[in-house]
């Protein structure tokens, strides 16, 4: 049976969907092929049909995790009051629902152990992906020149990406609270008072 290119095109958005959320939840071992189509109820073989090769899903679903991410935080920053754009982005980042949930969450936190084994190509997207958030983010942070809030945005997110990783870590709620909450405080002092 042929299908339409409309409905192959939704066949691979679902994939790329599928792969960037078990990607995100268990890293790059977690996105296989085999596993992956037996859950959208598709067949092994025809993951070839859409991708060339399990790369360049992985290139895409990593583009599709930080488009996804993204657009969320722009969204909360966009609702933000004035004012507290960085402030409400710091407290989203660093919350509780975050830290739960990595498959829905930021690909840097969900996979800052990984990268640098993930292939090329899909490095290349994240190369990518990060000079636009930090593009993004930067103009939000204290600074006299551009390059001074690109640095205080440098040390924000890989800060903040951090203490995500430590936080998913502990296994008492408490301590991961406790510790969100501490660099909460510290970058909300820091760069928004």
């Amino acid at each position: 049976m042929r299908y339409s290119v409309e409905h192959k095109q939704e066949t691979r958005e679902r994939i790329v969907h599928t792969a960037s959320r078990h990607l995100r939840r268990r890293g790059q071992s977690g996105v296989g092929i085999a596993d992956l189509m037996s859950k959208l109820k598709l067949t092994h073989g025809g993951f070839y049909k859409h991708f060339g090769s399990k790369e360049e899903l992985l290139a895409e679903a990593i583009t599709k995790a930080f488009e996804e991410t993204e657009n969320k935080y722009a969204e909360r920053v966009k609702n933000a009051k004035p004012g507290t754009e960085l402030r409400t982005l710091i407290e989203n980042y660093l919350s509780m629902e975050h830290c739960a949930n990595p498959a829905e969450g930021c690909p840097m936190a969900a996979l800052a152990s990984e990268i640098g084994r993930l292939p090329k190509s899909v490095r290349d997207k994240i190369d990518k992906a990060i000079k636009q958030r930090m593009k993004r983010t930067a103009r939000l942070l204290p600074g006299k020149t551009e390059k001074e809030r690109e640095q205080n945005c440098m040390a924000l997110l890989g800060g903040m990406i951090g203490t995500l990783n430590i936080a998913r870590a502990l296994t008492d709620p408490a301590a991961r609270k406790a510790v969100l909450d501490a660099s909460k405080d510290f970058y909300i002092r820091s760069f928004c008072d």
